[in-house]
């Protein structure tokens, strides 16, 4: 099938958009700006629910603030409408970081119940303010207007809600496009790797919790102008079921999907109420149970929603980050060869009654590779994720570049300079291997969301792409680089973490296992990587079962047994210790 390229679907969508209100009768005019209200509100969960992997069933609560915000500020106050959609938004903002910042505690099924309760709360809160109308609700909105010409109708407000729409969908686009859009992309994947990375998914969860809001609020705000009347009815728990199912049925993980879910669920409903009565009677509710059926089954067969299934039908060549030569980002300090990047001082740690780590001590300084070694369940992995903020050490201390850094989270060590690696890979398995690698870099960069949005952060985005692309050449992926992470085999998906490692431009670099699925020319060529990367002045520590590869490489060794320090000195010296050999290397004769 011939490709047809995506700027020209888009020209045509814009025509068809222009025309529509010229030749269309108005039932369907009015059918197609509640579908524009209802993809609005459905664009927000695609970042909050497709991208960010947070579920939301409260979003009519939020449609119901942008409305009764203007409704209240018009009728009450004689506030002009234009001025009540910032402070609507402000109202809405506002709500929402106090409501995200004790709701997305919460994790697995205890977060959409935790949204259904406060969506439950705000639309009982709606109806029993008296302010407000109650549940007779406001009347006598006042008609949005552009100097003398006011927007009454549903025709004339098409274009608005059209417009306003198009502008959510291309901010979307753009801020999905950038580093803070890789940082949401991240949260998916979980925290672990995220934070270890320098993401504070924290802040990154509200801001997208917040984003979803204030489209919410927005769409509150023309709904309001549209019907002239609010009451708390459209802003329902049901009506935020709706709204989930509009971003999954037409595909949760596509910002297009918004549209595609809201068109096809507002017709379908349509049609439904149309027919059915005709054909079964008057008597009863069918459309909502023959509803509920369709529903499950556009859900057992389009599991990724509808939008992947018509993007069969348009084929677009293969979307590939531009990677454009860039200044070079600017580097740290290097600390001077032989000086101590980490000492690690008694570090415990405890889970319950189980010991794993036991008053382990040692130092790691720069310029060397010092190698962690012991059997499975010595507690190799766990003393990384202590030393790297990912699991906090029970006690001790962990010194790094002179700062005790055992109290801070993972994201404030890793902007200080320590970089790592994991025992089981994580990587975004849908995202380039550049954009992988790219996550590194995220404490190199500056811009925020808004800068993402409106597209003003192009020369940063290309400085970090150049850099990840540099690392990634660097480590031998470079025929892979525009390849998905999750295609690769295991071993060079190992390389990849070390790539997106370097890319946050370290002094001290955790491998945790970087050699395991590697053949033995990959092993070669990973021990010359971490060669250079000693010459330079990085230290390495490193946890490895492959002897051969560590005696070879490292400059001292650390041996684990049941989570304490069994020796530690020369490759030489270990490989001769009778402790050693007889716990670790297969026992002595």
């Amino acid at each position: 099938m011939p490709t047809v390229r995506s700027t020209t679907l888009l020209a045509l969508f814009i025509a068809a958009l222009l025309v529509a209100p010229l030749l269309l009768p108005e039932f369907y005019i009015t059918l197609l700006d509640y579908i524009g209200l209802y993809a609005i509100v459905a664009l927000g969960l695609v970042v909050l629910t497709g991208v960010g992997g947070l579920t939301s069933f409260g979003q009519a609560a939020f449609v119901g603030l942008g409305a009764y915000s203007s409704a209240y500020l018009t009728t009450v106050h004689g506030v002009s409408p234009w001025l009540t959609l910032p402070a609507g938004l402000l109202i809405t903002a506002a709500v929402a970081i106090s409501l995200g910042l004790v709701t997305l505690r919460l994790s697995g099924h205890f977060l959409p119940l935790g949204t259904i309760a406060w969506g439950i709360s705000l639309y009982y809160l709606f109806g029993n303010l008296t302010g407000l109308g109650g549940y007779t609700g406001l009347t006598g909105i006042p008609p949005l207007s552009f100097f003398d010409l006011e927007v009454r109708t549903g025709r004339e407000f098409f274009y608005l809600i059209w417009a306003v729409l198009l502008l959510a969908l291309l901010a979307t686009r753009n801020l999905l496009d950038s580093r803070e859009g890789r940082a949401i992309r991240a949260l998916r994947g979980g925290s672990l790797m995220a934070e270890a990375m320098g993401v504070h998914t924290a802040r990154s969860k509200i801001v997208i919790f917040t984003l979803a809001a204030l489209y919410a609020s927005t769409s509150g705000w023309l709904y309001a102008h549209l019907q002239r009347f609010v009451n708390p009815t459209p802003f329902s728990l049901t009506q935020g079921i709706e709204y989930l199912f509009m971003a999954v049925i037409g595909g949760v993980a596509h910002v297009w999907g918004a549209i595609v879910g809201a068109g096809l669920i507002s017709i379908l409903k349509q049609w439904l109420q149309d027919w059915l009565p005709k054909l079964l009677g008057q008597s009863g509710n069918f459309e909502i149970i023959v509803f509920g059926v369709l529903m499950i089954f556009v859900l057992q067969r389009a599991r990724d929603g509808v939008w992947p299934i018509i993007a069969r039908y348009f084929p677009q060549p293969p979307k590939r980050a531009q990677v454009r030569e860039a200044p070079p980002l600017v580097r740290r300090e290097r600390p001077a060869a032989g000086a101590v990047l980490l000492e690690v001082k008694d570090a415990c740690k405890r889970f319950g009654g189980l010991v794993a780590n036991d008053r382990m001590t040692f130092q790691v300084r720069a310029g060397e590779v010092m190698a962690l070694i012991g059997p499975n369940g010595a507690g190799k992995s766990t003393m990384f994720n202590g030393i790297s903020g990912v699991d906090p050490l029970t006690s001790g201390s962990v010194i790094f570049r002179g700062e005790r850094v055992e109290s801070l989270p993972a994201r404030d060590i890793a902007r200080r300079g320590m970089s790592r690696t994991f025992q089981h890979v994580r990587l975004l398995p849908g995202m380039s291997v550049l954009e992988n690698v790219a996550i590194g870099a995220h404490l190199r960069g500056r811009k925020g969301f808004v800068a993402a949005a409106c597209r003003t952060d192009r020369d940063e985005e290309d400085r970090l792409l150049y850099e990840a692309a540099r690392q990634i050449e660097r480590c031998g992926l470079s025929e892979q680089m525009h390849e998905p992470a999750g295609s690769l085999p295991l071993g060079k998906q190992r390389i990849v973490e070390i790539a997106r490692a370097l890319a946050a431009d370290p002094c001290l670099l955790l491998l945790d296992e970087p050699a395991a699925g590697l053949r033995y020319l990959e092993k070669q060529a990973l021990g010359d990587l971490l060669r250079r990367l000693r010459d330079e002045g990085i230290g390495i520590l490193l946890v490895e079962h492959d002897m051969d590869f560590v005696m070879g490489l490292a400059d001292r060794v650390v041996v684990m047994e049941f989570g304490q320090k069994l020796a530690a000195g020369l490759p030489e010296d270990i490989q001769r210790n009778p402790a050693v050999v007889e716990a670790y290397l297969g026992g002595v004769e």
